[in-house]
């Protein structure tokens, strides 16, 4: 009291100087806010490390078990911090994950903190990367398990930032997306950015000559059935034994799908009973193709990926976005779409620019239903733009992006502003119903309540103190709530103290010359 009664007595007599201040404030908050970056959540380190480690598509499943076994021995010999490595190459058995042999998740089990070299991630994933520039040709990605799975269900892709590039013609993709590649190794911020190599893969291709089978009376249709039986196999039946179904598969010898010319000497039988070779029919040859052919939506895509580090997200995929479009021409029917955890920012803020209006809508009719005035429901409104003051130069002094957790700080924060908002106007109305003057009210009115209004503040502030404090696993999340909390509920404190007292005695009550116009 012997603090804020000065105070308050000096801003009631300096009411222009104390709102033109306010309003100062106000408008470098919306500057600072520009200078703010943005995110969807902000990492949280899970205690290990996910590498995924992209080859040549043509690999094969041995060459795979051999390089994959020739990292790990590296990378266990040469970063002590590392305690075990568990591989999987390509897809499950279930097939949930649809990857291609060339493409292993490496799990690194990591040894305790303490036993660090340097207690320090980001130094230990560079230490990492030294170990695999020994590798050329070798295509790797940081992340780690949970949010793998998590950025895998909700955007279909790993990585920060996914460029979608969708048409029709898959070498057209493939070119797209290593230009866009280029482009974005060159944007500031970005980090192990690759294309999903698609090319390379041999196939055996079979062009059958429907003159010459016509001439022996074989069908191209009995053909081609008869070719897919020798390579994929043909159910025949089900044996039963003992309750148990198996099937009986009719197939070819492995050697013919590694050998065209063993292929080319298969025979055909022709309806006059004469044994024809298949090249009398048809020309054998290799031809490279797809590893495979990604859809989404019923659309030929091609995906380049790119992590971001030293700078939020929103800021890089912008100038990411100006860069693509300067250097990479689309054709006509191909369109690009940016993904990945950019996707889920730019939904979340999208949602909550929907739920916060509302939200405030709707403390605004209450606030209506309690006060049984508007202009009094506006007056109590005034203290979120203010209390938005603190929890934003909060945000930028301590140098963390706007993410989801401090949007949910914020809408938390305009909570307790209202409510201290509620606590003084409710106490001045009712001094005025006692026939008090209205300008002994905000006197007295705002001396009574400064003990509810701290209480109020205080007991969230400290409440939230071992959030802002924490270092534990999830800390990254908690941090971001507890800095706009504790921020604005500095300023949102200090001007409900000061500034709400001059604009209810200004506006709080209707005048006799307001009644009557």
């Amino acid at each position: 009291q012997a603090l804020y009664a000065p105070l308050l007595h000096w801003a009631l007599a300096n009411s222009r100087k104390v709102v033109i201040a306010a309003l100062a404030l106000l408008a470098a908050t919306a500057g600072v806010y520009t200078l703010i970056g943005k995110t969807f959540m902000p990492t949280m380190d899970e205690g290990d490390i996910l590498l995924q480690v992209v080859k040549l598509p043509s690999i094969s499943l041995e060459q795979t078990v051999q390089a994959d076994l020739s990292v790990q021995r590296a990378i266990l010999d040469q970063v002590p911090e590392v305690k075990n490595i568990v591989g999987r190459a390509g897809a499950d058995e279930l097939g949930l994950d649809p990857m291609g042999l060339n493409d292993t998740d490496t799990f690194l089990v990591l040894k305790p903190q303490e036993q660090w070299r340097k207690p320090d991630k980001e130094w230990l994933a560079g230490q990492i990367r030294q170990v695999m520039e020994q590798f050329p040709g070798l295509e790797i990605n940081f992340t780690q398990p949970i949010e793998m799975r998590v950025s895998e269900m909700l955007t279909g892709v790993r990585g920060d930032v996914a460029v979608k590039v969708f048409g029709a013609d898959n070498a057209v993709l493939d070119r797209l997306a290593l230009q866009v590649e280029q482009v974005l190794k060159k944007v500031p911020g970005s980090q192990d950015v690759y294309t999903v190599k698609n090319e390379g893969v041999q196939y055996l291709q079979i062009d059958i000559d429907r003159l010459a089978a016509g001439r022996f009376g074989l069908n191209v249709d009995d053909i081609q059935n008869d070719l897919r039986a020798l390579v994929e196999g043909r159910v025949l039946g089900v044996v039963l034994e003992s309750g148990r179904r198996t099937p009986l598969l009719l197939r070819g010898a492995d050697s013919l799908r590694d050998s065209a010319v063993i292929f080319s000497d298969l025979r055909l039988t022709a309806p006059s009973g004469e044994s024809v070779p298949l090249s009398a029919v048809a020309s054998i040859r290799r031809a490279d193709g797809p590893v495979k052919v990604e859809h989404e939506n019923a659309t030929r895509m091609s995906v380049t990926q790119s992590n971001v580090h030293g700078r939020d997200l929103v800021g890089f995929v912008e100038e990411a976005k100006q860069a693509v479009a300067k250097s990479v021409q689309l054709p006509a029917g191909y369109r690009m779409e940016w993904g990945g955890e950019f996707e889920n920012q730019q939904r979340a803020a999208a949602r909550l620019a929907v739920v916060v209006p509302i939200a405030l809508g709707l403390i605004f009719l209450l606030l209506f239903a309690t006060f049984r005035s508007v202009r009094q429901a506006l007056l109590v409104l005034t203290n979120i733009p203010f209390a938005m003051i603190g929890g934003v130069f909060a945000l930028w002094i301590s140098r963390e992006y706007l993410s989801v957790p401090a949007s949910v700080g914020f809408i938390a924060l305009l909570g307790i502003a209202v409510l201290n908002g509620v606590v003084m106007v409710t106490y001045f109305n009712q001094l005025l119903e006692q026939g008090m003057g209205l300008a002994q009210v905000v006197v007295e009115g705002a001396k009574r309540r400064l003990r509810p209004v701290l209480m109020t503040a205080s007991i969230a502030a400290f409440g939230l103190v071992p959030l802002l404090f924490a270092s534990g696993p999830g800390s990254e999340i908690q941090r971001p709530l507890a800095i706009v909390v504790i921020g604005g509920l500095v300023t949102s404190t200090l001007l409900t103290l000061v500034l709400l007292p001059i604009l209810f005695r200004r506006y709080g009550v209707a005048r006799p010359q307001e009644v009557l116009k």
